[in-house]
């Protein structure tokens, strides 16, 4: 349980009403809490996930020590009958999960995520190489963290895109939006469109109408 605030006197009047009713410990200021490491300064505090991709490499074993710049080549498009089928998927499917649960702290690779999940039912020799960069992509990048300062202000900052027709299969486009409040980045979403889209500025407007529904 994380109990947080900014009136010390009643966080501490909580745990002891808690204490009364339930054999609990108190573990001290937050650092770490499944899986994700937090960290706190006068300036605000920041979270970040370098002991869990550390243990992804080591259970994905990639056998060399290469990074890249991008998880992922610009305008790939990939289809569920690309390569030859992996005799184990089950290997795909776990690196995937483990991703995507990754991804609830690392928007950078929220996208790609999204597109190698679609073949986790079904997974070839092409999407494991695609999934393989975006693990070398989070080597290089593994101390990236997301900060959220303390004298951030209460003003939210939304972004939206689309990429119109971007699913080689279905035509289907793809929304994406992010939203800060004052300078703290606090949700963001990558999501294939129900319909498809006869044109971009219809794809725009379905990935900005999801926006509206998630500040509302």
């Amino acid at each position: 349980m994380i109990i947080t605030g900014d009136d010390p006197e009643y966080i501490a009047f909580v745990k002891t009403r808690l204490r009364d009713q339930f054999l609990m410990n108190d573990l001290g200021p937050l650092r770490y809490f499944l899986g994700i490491e937090v960290s706190s300064t006068s300036d605000g505090f920041s979270i970040s996930r370098e002991k869990y991709i550390q243990d992804l490499l080591a259970h994905a074993a990639l056998g060399d020590e290469r990074t890249v710049e991008t998880p992922m080549e610009l305008n790939v498009k990939l289809r569920p009958t690309d390569g030859d089928p992996l005799p184990y998927p089950t290997r795909y499917r776990h690196l995937v999960g483990s991703l995507v649960y990754l991804a609830v702290t690392r928007p950078d690779i929220s996208y790609h995520v999204h597109i190698l999940s679609q073949f986790v039912s079904a997974p070839t020799t092409v999407h494991y190489s695609h999934l393989l960069r975006v693990l070398r992509y989070l080597r290089g990048t593994i101390t990236h963290r997301l900060f959220f300062p303390s004298s951030s202000s209460l003003q939210l900052q939304c972004f939206s895109d689309a990429t119109w027709a971007s699913d080689p299969m279905d035509r289907r486009s793809l929304s994406a939006y992010c939203v800060f409040l004052g300078g703290s980045l606090v949700a963001w979403k990558t999501k294939k469109q129900v319909a498809v889209s006869s044109l971009s500025v219809e794809a725009e407007l379905r990935a900005m109408a999801l926006l509206i529904a998630e500040v509302t």
